[in-house]
């Protein structure tokens, strides 16, 4: 798992963190190093600081996310509300505030590997699962996963995730966007209000047949979002 880093001190701290929990840590201080790994880097996971210094953590992300396909997570300062929102709309699979619980962190990158389909990191069994049917999709909420009607997993980032969850434990009740975002908890109540757009319009687009027109994740003008578990034909 590469970390990526120019604070060594930081450096340091997360990889006896990933080294003591199991994962094999590749500490390195800027993109360039990175970069320097190949098309084909032998890491599983991209954990970025959001400001390199000399560089900006979502160009690099971007690179990776477009040309080797590893998940991402990055590591945010709490005055980067913009850079935050952009790093959604490119696909980072989560975020991560300074400073962070070290176990929340550990739980975090375990549960993007998993949706990543790391096979350490998958669940031995699906029939104790706890399952929640909407249209011709269903959420997994043992294993965290949403299936399409064949099986067929659809990946969600950590906030898409939660945001659904939440949804589907509050079916048919109108949710203001605090109460949103209260509910996706210290890593991204410091945002901007953009961000629950930018999240309804990402999952609309991995649950609804037709985005602009969607039947499950209604928006009520001036009073907030209404989730329909059962639809007409």
């Amino acid at each position: 798992m590469a970390i990526i880093d120019d604070d060594p001190d930081l450096r340091r701290t997360v990889a006896d963190l990933l080294g003591e929990n199991g994962f094999t840590p590749l500490p390195l201080a800027d993109g360039a190093s990175f970069l320097a790994l190949g098309p084909r880097p032998a890491v599983d996971l991209a954990l970025i600081d959001l400001r390199l210094r000399g560089e900006n953590g979502l160009t690099l992300a971007i690179r990776i996310r477009e040309t080797m396909g590893i998940p991402i997570v990055m590591l945010t300062g709490r005055g980067d509300e913009m850079d935050k929102i952009i790093g959604l709309e490119t696909g980072a699979d989560d975020y991560m505030m300074k400073p962070f619980n070290p176990r929340e962190l550990i739980a975090r990158l375990r549960a993007v590997l998993r949706r990543a389909g790391h096979p350490a990191m998958a669940p031995t069994d699906r029939s104790t699962s706890t399952i929640r049917v909407f249209g011709r999709l269903r959420l997994d909420q043992t294993r965290r996963e949403l299936l399409d009607y064949d099986g067929a997993e659809i990946p969600l980032t950590n906030a898409e995730y939660r945001l659904l969850d939440y949804f589907l434990r509050h079916p048919g009740r109108i949710i203001q966007r605090t109460e949103l975002l209260t509910e996706l908890g210290n890593d991204l109540s410091q945002y901007m209000d953009r961000t629950i757009d930018v999240l309804i319009l990402r999952l609309r687009r991995k649950i609804e047949a037709v985005p602009s027109k969607p039947i499950h994740l209604q928006t009520r003008r001036g009073q907030g979002y209404l989730f329909v578990v059962e639809t007409s034909a």
